[in-house]
């Protein structure tokens, strides 16, 4: 099954968890409780917009690492909408670099990324599948290619951290979009505003399933 047709098959699905609010991905976990939205979205502002100290890593190479953990977890909500958050980001800065990547990085190939994303993206990947299997050789790669300490420390966490969110996401079976262009208005918003910052987009419609 190509992307695509896993994409739409995935949009069509209906929930198996009882009283799931009727929103697409994250966005169901975030309204079981006020206390849930406040804290999940806090957490994705300290991993992915707020300054962290020692890092060099850029907010779209974040979100890029945030994208590449939910790929490997197969969770399309969560990739999806990362690409997008990441392409936004990338606009608001005039970054460049690797926006005819992230497609590429959805299926795993890591063609054109410099040494030091590779290296992170490699920790990230390894956290992501098992974390006690990350080495100290892959650590000292990374500092070798250019990584700090801090650049280490986000890998590790936004992998541990988006690994949570895609469970949530798929284990309450949440509704997810049948085409990458219905992330791209909230998409604007993080990018310019974060993701605690109240939106200010209706709620978004009901996705069909059929």
């Amino acid at each position: 099954m190509t992307r695509e047709a896993e994409r739409l098959a995935r949009a069509q699905e209906e929930p198996i968890v009882g009283g799931v609010p009727d929103v697409p991905g994250i966005g169901a976990a975030m309204r079981l409780t006020p206390g849930l939205g406040v804290h999940l979205r806090g957490l994705a502002d300290e991993l992915l917009v707020n300054d962290y100290p020692g890092a060099t890593i850029s907010r779209g190479e974040r979100e890029m690492l945030a994208m590449a953990v939910s790929a490997r977890n197969d969770c399309f909500f969560c990739m999806d909408s990362h690409a997008a958050h990441a392409t936004a980001v990338m606009e608001l800065t005039g970054s460049t670099e690797y926006g005819d990547l992230l497609d590429g990085l959805k299926t795993g190939s890591i063609e054109g990324v410099g040494p030091k994303m590779q290296a992170l993206l490699d920790i990230a990947g390894t956290v992501q599948a098992n974390a006690r299997d990350l080495s100290r050789d892959q650590v000292e790669a990374a500092c070798a290619a250019g990584a700090t300490d801090a650049d280490v420390q986000l890998a590790v966490l936004i992998a541990s951290a988006f690994s949570m969110y895609n469970r949530m996401v798929d284990g309450l079976r949440a509704r997810t979009a049948p085409s990458v262009e219905a992330y791209r208005p909230r998409a604007i918003e993080i990018a310019e505003r974060g993701y605690s910052a109240p939106s200010q987009l209706k709620p978004p419609p009901a996705l069909a399933r059929n």
